[in-house]
């Protein structure tokens, strides 16, 4: 746990970016010692002399502990690189955060998760479309992630909370500042109800290039991406690009040709998106993935549908993603057998493996 408690330190502390803090991690291992660096031992990793100075001054277990209290007493979770709880989406980008913030229910970092973004300013076809393949995808088990700015990314929230489902909201703002302010409420709603999450500390200044920046962990999360409604320079394509980038799913909804707002969906689907016209044509694409119903999987646990080998793992599981690793050591198995029960759990429909030999049920 201290290791994690020092990365998340360091990501805390002024004038430590994403590019410094990559630095130092990859210089050596001995980053997890950093409590104990001088001056000297900073310098040597690139960093300049006056944050050098005022880490090896500043940077104490004291000052670590001072920052983290912030966040538990307004019950921010704090995700690092280093934890269970983080994205293996996420790892697989050119440019991880080091940390997330959230609020709410974080396995939702690790489930089936389709982006939707789009225009701060669409018209009534994009906010009828939008909330309508929201709630569709919603109603299928999909989490829709956006992010709580001003026209499609609320209406995909608003329209996912009102039909009862999960939704994130992947903030360009620190975790504790509700952007937009018109959509406070939605923040909270979504807290409470789905997962808010952050790279940006309490009390980071806001600034412009944030929301850009925190686009790649709206694509990087997500299995795809849907452009619901965007004109030739929505920043939304920026989500976009972010998307191709990770190597993920790309869709479109087409518009009227006449459109303004259209032109960036139309430009997309040129481009070789895949045409989205209705939940369906999204669904297909991940129907494996989707969870089950409940009856199904209590019918398949209590009844004979599960081995005695397969209801041990099943049990493992509902405590949350596991790595292959971690379940040889908790059963002492063999690596065949493992291997066999989680393949006839995953033919079941009941267990499905994630990117990193990770599992977890669906």
């Amino acid at each position: 746990m201290e290791k994690k408690w020092v990365l998340a330190g360091l990501h805390e502390f002024p004038g430590v970016g994403w590019k410094t803090l990559q630095q130092i991690v990859a210089y050596d291992e001995d980053w997890e010692h950093a409590i104990e660096f001088t001056a000297a031992d900073w310098r040597k990793r690139g960093l300049g002399p006056g944050l050098s100075l005022r880490l090896s001054e500043r940077f104490t277990w004291d000052w670590i502990e001072a920052q983290m209290e912030q966040y538990e007493g307004k019950g921010i979770q704090v995700i690092t690189r280093l934890d269970l709880e983080y994205p293996i989406l996420m790892k697989e980008t050119a440019q991880p955060p080091w940390v997330l913030y959230s609020l709410g229910d974080t396995r939702l970092l690790n489930g089936l998760n389709i982006a939707m973004v789009g225009t701060r300013t669409p018209t009534a076809y994009g906010r009828k479309v939008g909330a309508a393949l929201a709630a569709d995808l919603s109603s299928f088990g999909v989490t829709i992630v956006s992010g709580m700015a001003r026209g499609i990314d609320g209406v995909c929230h608003e329209a996912t909370l009102q039909a009862g489902g999960s939704t994130i909201a992947v903030l360009g703002t620190a975790i504790d500042v509700a952007y937009p302010p018109e959509h406070a409420s939605m923040y909270r709603r979504i807290a409470e109800q789905g997962l808010v999450i952050s790279e940006y500390p309490i009390g980071t200044p806001g600034h412009p290039g944030m929301f850009p920046q925190r686009n790649r962990i709206i694509a990087g999360i997500s299995y795809g991406t849907v452009v619901v409604e965007a004109d030739a320079r929505s920043g939304s394509l920026i989500t976009a690009d972010e998307t191709l980038d990770a190597n993920r799913d790309l869709f479109a909804v087409p518009g009227p040709i006449t459109s303004p707002k259209s032109r960036g969906t139309l430009s997309l689907l040129k481009q070789g998106a895949k045409l989205v016209t209705e939940a369906k044509d999204i669904w297909e694409e991940y129907q494996a993935l989707l969870p089950v119903a409940e009856e199904t999987k209590k019918e398949a646990v209590t009844g004979n549908k599960l081995t005695d080998e397969e209801r041990r793992i099943y049990h493992m599981l509902e405590q949350g993603i596991t790595s292959f690793d971690d379940l040889l050591v908790q059963t002492g198995w063999d690596f065949g057998l493992l291997h066999s029960v989680l393949l006839s759990l995953i033919m079941k429909k009941t267990a499905v493996q994630l990117p990193g030999s990770v599992y977890q049920l669906i």
